[in-house]
């Protein structure tokens, strides 16, 4: 049994790994500031003896190291980060506190308390706007267009230097849009809202035609867990993701029939943005983890699909 702390471990994506540990049999501490991360995500396992949570700011550095201290923590899932990328397109200081100065909390907590083992989560926006571009693990010139993606590039440089000077294992992982059960925000949840406050019209951002790939947040989870196992010293980078991908426009008509609506009337905003700092499209290589054996249970509109499935409307 590891001593494990997962960090947003309240959040869409962490209370779902949360589950995975705690079957395998894992002690588990979630640690969030539940700004995002909700204590409903975790209320179903609320009797399990396994499972603490523990409110605080992963962002303050002696806090939180005192803390790693205290709980003998083997293994870190670094997943607390700012997700909501149109509020920080808004305010920039939001990721790089919640994004990247948690980063650097959780590295310099680890370097004080001798931990070795890490799990980070990253993101296709380091990537940047490069439509046309294959985008392998190791392709130069990385060029982030919104603060989120420049939060975590600046997040992966300093893990690289943080896992050098003090002999680090790290698993980095570049997912898209992760969806599913208990999502909380995003263009599914957004649609959703709009479509309750007025059935008969629904404002689509941009033109519509934007078009990315959508990860369903288990089979995500499952990757996670199961190459948290594989993890050899230094840096491991991994594009994870699947191979298709879903227009706007199609989520729009996916979500109508969930509510059961037809006419409904799309407003396009205009432009093949949502967005400032919104990458409409992008070509993401996954050869690096399909050579692996790893394949995605849900392509991108079954994604889609189960996760209008999981909601109770």
């Amino acid at each position: 049994m590891e001593n494990i702390l997962i960090t947003g471990g309240a959040g869409f994506i962490g209370s779902h790994l949360t589950g995975k540990l705690l079957k395998e049999g894992n002690r588990v501490i979630c640690v969030d500031n539940f700004e995002l991360g909700r204590k409903e995500n975790l209320a179903m396992y609320s009797d399990n003896s396994n499972l603490e949570i523990i409110e605080l700011d992963v962002s303050e550095v002696d806090k939180f190291s005192d803390l790693l201290a205290e709980k003998k923590i083997d293994r870190i899932y670094h997943l607390a980060a700012n997700s909501d990328i149109q509020k920080s397109a808004r305010m920039p200081g939001v990721d790089f506190k919640n994004t990247f100065s948690t980063t650097y909390s959780v590295l310099e907590g680890m370097r004080r308390n001798g931990i070795k083992k890490l799990f980070f989560a990253s993101t296709s926006a380091v990537y940047g706007d490069k439509a046309g571009v294959n985008l392998t693990e190791n392709i130069g010139s990385l060029s982030p267009i919104s603060y989120y993606g420049g939060a975590k590039l600046a997040s992966e440089a300093f893990i690289s230097s943080y896992a050098y000077m003090n002999e680090m294992e790290v698993l980095i992982f570049r997912f898209p849009n992760v969806i599913g059960p208990n999502l909380t925000h995003g263009v599914i949840f957004d649609f959703i809202k709009k479509l309750q406050n007025n059935p008969k019209e629904l404002e689509i951002l941009g033109d519509g035609t934007q078009c990315k790939p959508y990860l369903y947040v288990l089979d995500l989870v499952d990757a996670i867990v199961e190459y948290s196992h594989r993890q050899k010293s230094g840096v491991e980078i991994y594009n994870i993701g699947v191979e298709t991908a879903t227009t706007v426009t199609e989520i729009a008509d996916m979500v109508c029939k969930k509510l059961g609506l037809k006419d409904v009337k799309y407003n396009y905003t205009g432009g093949n943005v949502g967005w400032k700092g919104d990458v409409p499209a992008f070509q993401y290589d996954l050869s690096k983890i399909y050579a692996t054996g790893w394949k995605p249970a849900h392509n991108s509109n079954q994604s889609v699909q189960a996760t209008l499935d999981s909601l109770e409307l």
